[in-house]
């Protein structure tokens, strides 16, 4: 069994900052090499303390057998990390599909060096609950693995407390990213870690890109057999901190402090929190069912000069109507959110190739 590296192990129960990685195109949707290697760069400038790579955001469609940018986009990655020079970057590969699918992508990326797999159940709707355990158990002798609760709006499944229970038993499970969009479901994840007898070795990371800030201060206090279970959501495996991501550093380490309390919590916090919420919903296109989460980041990233354009894999995928003047509401409504003068000093830098 594949065992995650104790450094690696602490700053992932620590809390960070971890992106997860657009995929760079030209006009014609082939792979913009120079500036997916500038994204990169950008983020582990920003201080982002992982990446994982492969994931919803990076679009499901990599795997396409015409198209076979799995591969591609990990190596890119991995090789942006090595030369930074930085030994503690916490590298999550997405793995998909079916079992025998799924090992042959944790194989590849625990043969890039990648720490963990995030193992999704996107499009997984035939499978049982039981099925889905024995598929974590086999990835999870490959390499570590960070649990996935994704939301079904963009392909994922909904799953019971029990579920989660016997998911937190797995031993080379380490992380789970809460990403249901939905504060029930949000909650069975945490009864359940803190049920489990793993629950001091398990961190929980917010992908609820909808309440991001309120889910990095909040401390859960669950009654279990065993006594009163404190546990708390770290940090942020999040599509949103894939832009503004140097400002996502800092609103971690504001969370931080207001958790140690070094930092009084009072109604501006709670109102960042909403302005936060809000700006997720131009990204995402949240009035429209997210059909535009991917293309709005990339125009967020084409804005600040790292992106060519929006283009999508899909060419159905693309900004929807009126979710361009929303990002530029945004914009103008919360200019301490954005870090567009941080993009502006680095992006010829990150773009040497």
């Amino acid at each position: 069994m594949n065992k995650l590296e104790n450094k690696i192990k602490r700053k992932l129960m620590r809390g960070t900052v971890i992106p997860a990685h657009p995929l760079a195109l030209k006009e014609n949707r082939k792979i913009d090499e120079k500036r997916q290697r500038a994204l990169t760069r950008y983020y582990l400038d920003a201080g982002a303390g992982g990446l994982a790579v492969g994931v919803h955001t990076t679009q499901f469609a990599i795997r396409d057998p015409k198209i076979e940018l799995l591969k591609r986009v990990l190596t890119l990655a991995a090789e942006e990390v090595k030369a930074s020079g930085k030994t503690n970057i916490i590298q999550i590969a997405g793995v998909c599909g079916k079992t025998k699918q799924a090992l042959k992508e944790a194989e590849l990326a625990s043969q890039l060096g990648y720490d963990l797999a995030l193992l999704s159940n996107n499009g997984l709707q035939d499978l049982s609950e039981k099925e889905l355990i024995l598929r974590a158990q086999e990835i999870s002798q490959v390499m570590p693995v960070f649990g996935f609760y994704l939301q079904p709006a963009v392909g994922g499944k909904i799953l019971s407390r029990n579920f989660w229970e016997k998911f937190s038993e797995i031993e080379n499970v380490h992380a789970i990213k809460i990403a249901p969009f939905n504060r029930y479901q949000t909650f069975d994840v945490v009864q359940a870690v803190c049920n489990s007898s793993r629950n001091e070795t398990i961190a929980l990371y917010t992908g609820n890109d909808d309440n991001i800030f309120l889910d990095l201060i909040t401390t859960y206090e669950i009654n279990t057999i065993n006594g009163p279970v404190k546990k708390e959501i770290v940090g942020g495996l999040l599509g949103h901190w894939s832009v503004w991501t140097q400002k996502a550093v800092e609103l971690l380490r504001l969370a931080k402090k207001i958790k140690e309390k070094k930092v009084p919590l009072d109604l501006e916090i709670l109102t960042l929190a909403q302005q936060i919420t809000d700006s997720n919903a131009a990204f995402f296109d949240a009035q429209n069912q997210f059909k535009g989460c991917i293309a709005g980041l990339h125009e967020v990233l084409r804005r600040q000069g790292i992106f060519k354009g929006t283009w999508c894999l899909d060419p159905e995928e693309a900004l929807s109507a009126g979710q361009a003047d929303e990002i530029t509401r945004v914009y103008e409504a919360y200019p301490q959110l954005h870090d567009d003068k941080f993009v502006k000093k680095h992006l010829k830098k990150w773009l040497v190739k």
